[in-house]
């Protein structure tokens, strides 16, 4: 054991059960371990805060994906800002700030490879699992790259005041669109105007009509649909898609714990309709282009161009609690477990 932790345990989330429907708490089981030390070219971390995100759902299932799930009795995936403590590596050295895929434990050891080094003097580094890590980059190349908003548009995005959401809606005012959200809560409505400029927001669950909110707030229809959600919110934006709209399927968080999924889709008539294009996304793609991305996003926060919040948790045995309540729309913000100061 490195003489930098002498009396620490590395504690460790495993995931025991894959879910049916909504996941519980007893799916995951809290253990202790010795803290490992680092061999040649290997450097330990010591986690200081988990990221959690939606995309986890899908790992926890056995099904085909874009990426393998976490096998039964694993430490849970996900993204980790950390400090390097002791290193084999001559690329890491002690102190270093890091951000990787090291999942939920409060020590791992890395090769290096994903790895990525953290200047702590330029943001808060909880960012760099949040406005300036994996989901801004997805904003940012999505939104870009595949919406192509132009000035005038109309953009719609769904979870609008999430991790991703609340930076695709800003991105797209700095863009000249008029943008339109739809959020679970009136508090999230009420910050994606005052706060982050959207120029409407619709509470889905508070709407007697959905279909008549959305259209009001869309009275020139919809360019580009930023999807983070699925169900019945893009059910109603469908039939106010524009000529040659822009679809961008980043997420179906409605759909994740559905044991059952709903019928669907029935809408897609539309498309023929209004000549619109649909297409998934998935920001490893775009993993050659990270730099270009993290540097213009570190630009405009700077700048204050793009605000950003956090939902802050203290203590690795809560994650499991979060991440549930995350596929249920309880977090406000890019949802964090902070681990170690």
């Amino acid at each position: 054991m490195p003489a930098t932790v002498p009396n620490a345990k590395n504690r460790q989330i495993l995931l025991m059960n894959r879910p049916k429907g909504e996941p519980s708490e007893s799916d995951f089981k809290l253990v202790e371990a010795p803290v490992p030390a680092p061999s040649d070219g290997e450097v330990l971390v010591q986690a200081l805060y988990l990221s959690l995100d939606p995309y986890m759902r899908g790992r926890m299932s056995d099904r085909a994906s874009y990426a393998k799930p976490v096998e039964l009795g694993e430490v849970m995936t996900g993204g980790v800002v950390g400090r390097v403590i002791a290193s084999q590596n001559a690329k890491f050295h002690e102190g270093d700030i890091v951000e990787g895929i090291l999942g939920w434990q409060t020590y791992a050891i890395s090769e290096g490879k994903g790895l990525r080094k953290i200047d702590p003097t330029l943001a808060p580094i909880s960012t760099a699992i949040g406005v300036l890590g994996m989901p801004g980059l997805t904003a940012y190349f999505a939104l870009l790259d595949l919406g192509k908003p132009k000035a005038g548009e109309t953009v719609v995005v769904s979870a609008a005041s999430g991790a991703v959401g609340g930076i695709v809606g800003q991105i797209a005012k700095l863009k000249g669109c008029r943008t339109v959200g739809t959020v679970g809560s009136q508090a999230k409505a009420d910050y994606c105007k005052t706060e982050l400029g959207f120029d409407a927001c619709v509470n889905y669950r508070a709407s007697k009509n959905l279909a008549a909110d959305l259209s009001g707030a869309c009275p020139d229809g919809v360019d580009v649909y930023f999807d983070n959600v699925g169900g019945s919110v893009t059910d109603n934006v469908f039939p106010l898609l524009n000529f040659r709209a822009r679809i961008i399927i980043c997420g179906q968080i409605s759909q994740y714990n559905l044991e059952k999924p709903e019928l669907g889709p029935r809408l897609l008539w539309h498309l023929v309709r209004a000549r619109a294009r649909v297409e998934g996304f998935l920001v490893l793609d775009y993993a050659e282009r990270y730099k270009e991305g993290l540097g213009e996003l570190a630009r405009w926060v700077k700048e204050g161009e793009i605000k950003y919040r956090e939902d802050i948790t203290s203590g690795i045995e809560n994650a499991p609690r979060k991440l549930i309540g995350l596929l249920k729309g309880e977090n406000f913000g890019k949802a964090l477990i902070k681990v170690a100061d």
